[in-house]
């Protein structure tokens, strides 16, 4: 069926607003259009509105991702309105609005598209028009701004009565443009959908100037708004603050994550290091945010670090318990004062913002894209709160509107609606030899699970090829390493961190083989396999548990090993010492990580033909020749010889991955899972 004119301008409109981040935040605001089709049950016209629905996003909105409501039935909404203290019960209302099959759930916001007399509305959150909702004196600069052009709406929060207070401002100012919403964002109209778009855009641009210009303009406001600089709260050099981020990202994960798992993620750019740099930012900071969108992301306010990134790494790791523990009595009280019988129970008392001096912020989610963006919504605040402190004053909405909207029914009833969380959510993976072969398949297992996935490899294409093919930033990140450099190994793993906040799920699968007999197996043959094998196993092991053990959050560590651990096999000495060596690390560390909650476990698989490197790289060839079977045939061979008679493929020992640490097993540790299809010499004794 073809798209609907009015649907195709409105989705154009939508990607251009929605991907220019001055317009509005990642998945707010919405838009709207109205029109006429023909109902396919009465044969003649009805007219329509099809509006951006509850989630998504407008940079990215597509025609699924829209509600579709009878404008007769809308228009006729207001005669059964019961009043603005049940005003929640039109969002059931809604339902009966509906039209066809299929389309999005109608947002909180519907009402103000379908009750406002335009044929286009968009309602959107710029940062220059959220500073003048936010300013103490906003109306007046509205109207200092803008003149008659935009009309100031007292702040109300979202639902069917204002949908009715913006209806009654277009009806009653026949020159305005559009409103700027106390505390919230603007929303613009139009009569068709490009002068809607060139209204909103005119808002935003008007408000970006007359914020600018407005010190040199009038003498007044304010130069620097957030103060001069602090001196010791300086940014430090990069590489610097990229390792002090990486050293106290695990110990703030940890407790940003007391009450639920999270992931985490990292963001220095200038604007916010020169925000944490300014002598007013612990006073802004905690005001708190102030348009819903950003306060249902990134909570009321943000804990702030208040010593200088110089400050030695125990007395921060100490003072940022300390801030944590009264943190969570200040939310636990905010909650108390205004909970009432029917408020939903308490969600979390951690930050979702750690805002440190001269390192960062560090923001934190149910997985990695919710912790982006809770982060670019701070961000949004504090550009809100520089446009208002610039002009007037910043000045949020009272604390007690805040909590009924964290706390408001319809947002509970949307989080219920959320799906259940895969059971490796909110997990940090870090697989080596994780671009090819049982790496590669291990790092598509545990990211389709739901983890976060460091895909660590010596060959950084093709890291970078697997990562993006697992979904980019937000799913998967590429590092390289040489697993037998030390500093290497801690540098690949402070990149993990740097990522996504911690290590929580190891797996050591680099390896190689040579396939040579005792007297023709020379020393390098020997160092090279036990270097990339043994040392670079313990040396992954190692930084990982120091970082697990920072984390106090337990984790996992995988060692692919191998039934050539077990078995003596021939040619195959430095292999299989090697193999053994890692067998038994399993044992050891997990007889001494185990009281930190630190599961260690292995997998020995038989020969995986298929898709690996190791094989594709000569051992194929060598360990064929042994068996004297052509190299194409060496699968087959080593099916035969177990008693499934079925060939190991790489999936299967992800699967096996999978299995250990999938939620299951949590009580096993010091194990290993053989994925031989049964070698009867390799059974476990």
């Amino acid at each position: 069926m073809a798209t609907h004119p009015e649907v195709a301008a409105l989705l154009e409109r939508s990607h251009r607003l929605g991907s220019d981040p001055r317009n509005t935040n990642y998945a707010g605001g919405n838009a709207s259009a109205k029109g006429a089709e023909t109902d396919p049950v009465t044969g003649s016209d009805v007219e329509l509105m099809w509006v951006k629905g509850s989630g998504g996003d407008l940079g990215t909105l597509r025609e699924s991702g829209l509600a579709v409501l009878r404008m007769d039935r809308m228009r006729a909404l207001p005669d059964v309105y019961p009043g603005v203290e049940r005003e929640d019960e039109m969002v059931t209302a809604l339902d009966y609005c509906l039209h066809g099959p299929g389309g999005a759930a109608p947002s909180i916001d519907t009402a103000m598209h379908g009750l406002v007399d335009s044929a286009h509305v968009d309602h959107l959150h710029p940062d220059s028009g959220i500073a003048l909702a936010c300013a103490a004196d906003g109306e007046a600069l509205t109207r200092e701004c803008f003149g008659d052009r935009v009309v100031w709406v007292p702040w109300r929060r979202p639902g069917f009565q204002l949908g009715l207070d913006i209806a009654a401002v277009k009806r009653e100012n026949p020159r305005a443009i559009g409103v700027v919403l106390g505390g919230h964002g603007i929303t613009a109209w139009g009569d068709t959908a490009e002068e809607c778009e060139a209204n909103s855009l005119e808002i935003i641009r008007t408000a970006e100037r007359f914020i600018a210009e407005y010190p040199e303009r009038t003498g007044g406001g304010k130069a620097e708004p957030f103060g001069p600089v602090v001196e010791e709260y300086r940014p430090l050099a990069e590489d610097e603050r990229h390792a002090r981020a990486a050293a106290l990202f695990p110990v703030i994960r940890s407790l940003a994550a007391t009450d639920s798992p999270q992931v985490g993620h990292y963001t220095d750019t200038e604007d916010v290091l020169d925000f944490v740099s300014r002598a007013e930012h612990p006073r802004l900071a905690a005001l708190g945010t102030s348009c819903p969108d950003h306060f249902l992301r990134t909570k009321v306010r943000p804990l702030v670090l208040d010593l200088p990134p110089t400050a030695p790494l125990e007395e921060v790791t100490a003072r940022l318990r300390e801030l944590h523990t009264a943190y969570r009595e200040d939310y636990a009280a905010y909650y108390e004062r205004h909970a009432t019988s029917d408020s939903p129970p308490m969600r979390g008392a951690d930050p979702a913002i750690v805002l440190v001096p001269g390192v960062g912020m560090f923001s934190f989610g149910r997985n990695k894209q919710t912790a982006r963006v809770a982060g670019e919504f701070y961000l949004n605040a504090i550009n809100v709160m520089r446009g208002a402190e610039t002009v007037s004053s910043y000045a949020p909405i009272d604390e007690s509107e805040k909590f009924r909207i964290e706390y408001w029914e319809l947002e509970e009833a949307k989080l219920r609606r959320m799906p259940k969380p895969k059971p490796l959510a909110t997990r940090v993976a870090f697989v080596t030899g994780g671009a090819s072969g049982i790496g590669r398949a291990t790092a598509e297992r545990l990211a389709a699970e739901g983890a976060c996935v460091a895909v660590a490899d010596r060959d950084s294409d093709a890291a970078a090829k697997v990562a993006e093919e697992l979904g980019g930033p937000d799913t998967a990140v590429p590092v390289t390493v040489d697993v037998t450099d030390e500093e290497g190994v801690a540098a690949a793993l402070r990149e993990a961190v740097r990522a996504f906040g911690g290590v929580d799920l190891v797996v050591n699968n680099a390896g190689l083989s040579v396939s040579k007999p005792l007297l023709e197996t020379s020393t390098a043959d020997w160092d090279l396999q036990h270097g990339v094998m043994a040392r670079g196993s313990f040396l992954v092991a190692r930084e990982a548990a120091r970082i697990m053990t920072e984390q106090g959050m337990g984790g996992d560590i995988v060692y692919i090993a191998s039934k050539n651990g077990v078995v003596a096999g021939p040619n195959n000495v430095a292999y299989g010492a090697t193999k053994a060596d890692q067998a038994h690390q399993v044992r050891l560390l997990a007889a001494e990580l185990g009281e930190h909650g630190i599961r260690v476990n292995g997998v020995n698989p038989d020969g995986v033909v298929r898709g690996s490197g190791i094989f594709a790289g000569g051992w194929g060839a060598q360990r064929a020749a042994v068996y004297g079977v052509p190299e194409e045939k060496l699968g087959e061979f080593y099916a035969q010889r177990t008693l499934l008679k079925r060939e190991v493929l790489p999936e299967h020992v992800a699967n096996a991955v999978f299995t250990l640490t999938g939620g299951e097993l949590t009580h096993t540790t010091g194990t290993h899972i053989p994925v031989d299809a049964g070698v009867t010499a390799a059974f476990l004794r």
